[in-house]
């Protein structure tokens, strides 16, 4: 069987749901096409959450365009897509007088960037804007325009959007070859069913160079730049972003607060081979010195969960590609989307219509267009009366599942029922924060398998971790005729 759609992106990290958001407000049929089963499973999760204003890269890059691009429509995709996102500003410390010659070099690239209000400071404006900054710090460039958010947050309320303006969204289908028919367009074979497009968007991240391959472009070389990265559990008061002077590869290791209100360290940058995800000691151990050079009272017995992940780097160049391909008429890249990626998807997303439009492809506005997607309700956040009226609808709103973030049963049901719903643990996870905590879903696991199985009529050894393979439930130990909810369980 054979689906038609006038534009298929393949990739459903932040930038391929960036781009079906702007995408699908036109009169054009849309799928979105992802090899894993769920939206943001690559670099979109393993990632800092930090937008970063564009005065680090170097001016005239595509990252420098992208970047101060981004960070700016940041504000007007949160109020419409109904994301948190706190613009709170952020400080590169300088700790001698050779690190402020450093800082004005930033400080003039980021002007040319077009970043606003750049700021050399002293140490007393250092210790107003962030109190748990080192003191020894004696200048900083105060940039007021950055801030952060929860990047796969972002990806899904861009897909829910894309998807409610009447997007496709295609999960665990891995292209497995692409075929150039007589007619023209793409014919893409997935293990879902075949998808012939007529216009290819390869947002596919560190698949970007097998995509390219097989559309008929040259193959793009991606490398694996890998990052582990430490939260640790919620503070009284997130901290500002505070940053070291970058190296010529990386941001360094930064420590910033997040929108529910946890610290985060991000991020080592080791090339290591495609895939690993490991977290390693040296890494970690890395991450801790970086954050106490900047906080030095940070509670590092604090941390709640280490984790890593990979940044798509294309080589040979530490920049974006965002491009109409030369070799393959209809296929357009959005690669090497690595840091500053999430703070670039909206302006990638923009970007991409433009190419589209300067290829001849005519977009149609369609009149029943919604930019709007509502934040769904958060249990944790409402104002004691939206929480008594939201019980007084379901009780099981009043059935608390998630003890370290208050998450209720009807919240995670709203987040598997709401398109396209989590169909997975971990998809529960980035929906409503329900095992984001404390304990890292150590009480409330079982509990969400539960109201999973249920919810999708499936087993609950049919219910995954994260990604086809990963079982929790290999099937009950004892009284196997006991209703569910009676059943003892066993852990893969």
């Amino acid at each position: 069987m054979q689906a038609r759609y006038d534009i298929a992106i393949v990739g459903a990290g932040i930038t391929g749901c960036a781009i079906a958001r702007q995408l699908s407000r036109f009169d054009k049929t849309l799928c979105l096409i992802e090899a894993g089963d769920d939206i943001a499973l690559g670099a979109t999760k393993a990632n800092g959450g930090l937008v970063h204003a564009g005065y680090d890269p170097a001016p005239g890059t595509m990252k420098a365009k992208m970047n101060a691009r981004g960070c700016e429509l940041y504000g007007q995709w949160s109020e419409e897509l109904g994301f948190p996102f706190r613009r709170t500003g952020s400080l590169v410390l300088g700790f001698c007088d050779e690190d402020l010659a450093a800082l004005e070099r930033l400080r003039v690239g980021g002007l040319a960037n077009g970043v606003p209000h750049l700021e050399i400071v002293g140490h007393e404006r250092i210790a107003e804007l962030e109190p748990r900054a080192n003191p020894d710090a004696v200048w900083a460039l105060w940039c007021p325009s950055t801030g952060y958010v929860d990047p796969f947050e972002v990806a899904i309320a861009a897909a829910e959007n894309a998807v409610a303006n009447g997007a496709t969204f295609m999960r665990g289908a891995p292209v497995k070859a692409i075929d150039r028919p007589d007619e023209g367009g793409f014919v893409l074979s997935t293990p879902k069913g075949d998808v012939h497009c007529s216009v290819l968007i390869n947002a596919a991240g560190s698949g970007a160079g097998e995509i390219s391959r097989m559309a008929g472009d040259r193959g793009l070389r991606m490398a694996w730049r890998q990052g582990n990265i430490a939260v640790l559990d919620k503070e009284p008061r997130a901290l500002m972003p505070l940053y070291p002077l970058p190296t010529a590869v990386s941001k360094g290791v930064i420590v910033t607060g997040t929108v529910h209100d946890n610290t985060v360290i991000t991020a080592t940058a080791e090339m290591r081979e495609q895939g690993d995800k490991d977290t390693y000691a040296g890494d970690v151990e890395a991450l801790l010195s970086g954050a106490r050079k900047l906080v030095p009272d940070l509670d590092t017995r604090r941390i709640v969960r280490t984790f890593a992940g990979g940044r798509a780097v294309l080589e040979d160049t530490n920049d974006f590609l965002i491009e109409a391909s030369g070799a393959a008429p209809g296929l357009f890249h959005a690669a090497g989307i690595q840091s500053p990626g999430v703070a670039s998807a909206p302006a990638v997303a923009e970007r991409m219509e433009r190419l589209l439009r300067e290829a001849g492809i005519d977009l149609v506005e369609r009149a029943d267009w919604n930019p709007i997607r509502r934040m769904p309700d958060d249990f944790d956040l409402a104002s004691l009366e939206r929480k008594e009226e939201l019980i007084e609808t379901d009780p099981a709103w009043g059935r608390v599942v998630c003890r370290c973030e208050t998450v209720p049963e009807a919240e995670i049901v709203a987040a598997i029922h709401r398109p396209p719903g989590a169909v997975s643990v971990e998809g529960v996870k980035r929906r409503c924060r329900a095992g984001m905590g404390r304990c890292q879903s150590g009480f409330c696991q079982s509990r969400v398998v539960e109201i999973l199985a249920r919810e999708l009529g499936v087993d609950p050894s049919d219910v995954m971790l994260e990604d086809v393979g990963s079982w929790i439930v290999d099937g009950p130990l004892k009284n196997p005729g006991a209703p569910a909810g009676a059943i003892i369980e066993e852990g893969r």
